[in-house]
């Protein structure tokens, strides 16, 4: 198959009631895929995602760690801390003059599992 050629099915009947079923489940998840598409988009990114896996693991850091971590400047990590608040998969507290984020637990929910398989197993895990 070359790319000018179309995909066509070659299916003989429509299953109606797998069709049903499929538009049924789409429409009853309509919600959840949309808040995971967000969290997944906002995720995507490289930097906000190594910024994500570093707030899961520490749980809360401010501006200027990330940076440090990062090697980045700090107005360059707000724009990031910026886009992923205003997407609400962080939020933040303020103590004194210092702002710390952390994860949102709504999407912390969504996004452990894959941030749980980042993490390097150690020593002992590889030789298992």
């Amino acid at each position: 198959m070359t790319k000018a050629d179309p995909i066509n099915c070659i299916r003989a009947e429509a299953d109606q009631a797998q069709i049903e079923r499929g538009r049924f489940e789409l429409e009853k998840l309509q919600p959840q895929v949309n808040q995971l598409a967000s969290v997944l988009a906002l995720a995507g990114n490289e930097v906000r995602l190594k910024m994500l896996y570093l707030l899961f693991l520490e749980r809360e850091l401010c501006p200027c760690d990330l940076a440090d971590i990062l090697q980045m400047s700090v107005p360059a990590v707000s724009q990031h801390l910026r886009k992923m608040r205003d997407g609400r998969i962080i939020i933040s507290r303020k103590e004194g003059k210092t702002i710390f984020y952390s994860l949102e637990n709504e999407a912390l929910k969504e996004l452990k599992p894959m941030l749980v398989n980042l993490r390097v197993p150690s020593l002992k895990e590889a030789t298992l």
